[in-house]
């Protein structure tokens, strides 16, 4: 999920900076840490089976990396053999959709990498998926994502056709816009060989990765509309419009907790711009007061942040809603929860997977307190059989 990258950066340029806000939140957020490895044991109680770690190079496709690299769990969960699934190929099939939408609004949203988790969901139910190796994303002897120049030529393009001073809209555009596509990313085969077999994507999403799109399902967290009920999760990507369970934030880890008990994953949409942050370390918390850290770190902060297990301030309705309503909690980014495990003081931390390669402590794995979800999660998505009872019975499934 691409971010504001500085807190100073305007709605009015906003674009500008999505188009490089992956690679500067990763510089920005690079110094939170301390010297050398955090003070931190961890001692992992639950660490369920998942595919190996991945880099998303320069795009804002982490939403499409985490999900998919949940739905590849799913299948682990299912009993089936876990494939490497082509992102790209699900962030191509959302940039189609996202443009449909953006001309149709007239240019009157944001435009850029970014999504949700349910996008993934979507786009699988809609479009299918094809195994990575089918589909890379991956042009002109290109070794990693780099999607800057592709969404500077889409913007353009997408701009030019809602100010047509026709006041008509060519429909041949969508054509034009795929042929781009099929330039900055390859074009997608419409049959592919998979152990010996022929598939579409349509055909291999069914056959092969087997998953049923209606299992899943979103929740938000807001107190500016009722508990549960459905809700627009406000956020920029959010371009499908989509309306999600709105709980409180309790449940929110509650959910995750009954998710990783029964061996499923969590998909997670999270702000990680904060300064207690630290992807170097692998550590994110909520400091007493972490108002008080809101300009950056300083040498000695840095040096005392991550030295150690924190205590933390209870995470309130209104604390979490501050934040939303002050941009000082954004959509950052997605990751995906694959278990639990505990520092040396016995507190519980959640074990998250990364899409940023395996450049820190962790070897591109996160340990997460239950505050900072609370606190800073943007959106998550699960199992419908991984719910605990009571929250069905709220919801009626």
């Amino acid at each position: 999920m691409t971010k504001k990258f500085l807190f100073t950066v305007s709605l009015s340029v906003a674009m500008a900076g999505l188009l490089h806000a992956q690679d500067d939140l990763i510089k920005k957020i690079s110094d939170n840490k301390t010297q050398g490895k955090a003070g931190y044991t961890f001692k992992r109680t639950i660490d369920l089976a998942t595919t190996p770690i991945e880099n998303q190079g320069s795009s804002g496709t982490c939403w499409s990396y985490s999900t998919n690299s949940f739905l590849e769990s799913e299948m682990i969960k299912a009993g089936r053999t876990p494939v490497p699934l082509a992102k790209i190929f699900t962030a191509r099939c959302s940039y189609i959709d996202k443009a449909d939408n953006f001309v149709r609004m007239n240019g009157a949203v944001s435009w850029g990498d970014g999504g949700e988790p349910h996008d993934v969901v979507n786009m699988y139910a809609k479009y299918g998926i094809l195994p990575y190796d089918n589909y890379t994303g991956l042009v002109n002897g290109a070794t990693k994502n780099n999607f800057n120049a592709m969404q500077t030529g889409l913007k353009a393009m997408l701009d030019s056709i809602v100010k047509n001073p026709t006041g008509t809209v060519d429909l041949s555009w969508k054509a034009r816009f795929r042929d781009s596509l099929d330039k900055y990313l390859g074009a997608v085969p419409e049959q592919f060989e998979y152990k010996g077999k022929q598939y579409t994507p349509v055909s291999f999403a069914k056959d092969v990765v087997g998953l049923n799109p209606d299992d899943y399902i979103e929740f938000i967290s807001q107190n500016n509309t009722p508990y549960w009920q459905k809700a627009m999760m406000m956020v920029p990507d959010n371009w499908a419009f989509q309306w999600d369970w709105n709980i409180p934030a309790q449940e929110l880890t509650n959910i995750i907790d009954n998710a990783l008990k029964l061996g499923y994953t969590v998909a997670w949409g999270t702000d990680v711009s904060e300064p207690f942050f630290s992807w170097p370390n692998g550590v994110a918390f909520v400091p007493q007061n972490p108002e008080i850290y809101k300009g950056g770190l300083t040498d000695e902060q840095k040096k005392e942040l991550f030295n150690g297990p924190k205590p933390e301030p209870e995470i309130t309705a209104e604390l979490r809603q501050k934040g939303l309503e002050n941009l000082r909690t954004t959509d950052d980014h997605g990751m995906h929860i694959v278990g639990m495990a505990k520092d040396q003081n016995g507190k519980d931390y959640y074990l998250v997977k990364n899409s940023w390669g395996e450049s820190n402590d962790f070897k591109g794995f996160l340990y997460v307190t239950k505050a900072y979800v609370q606190y800073k999660t943007t959106g998550l998505m699960v199992n419908k059989k991984a719910l605990p009872a009571t929250i069905k019975q709220k919801i009626g499934i």
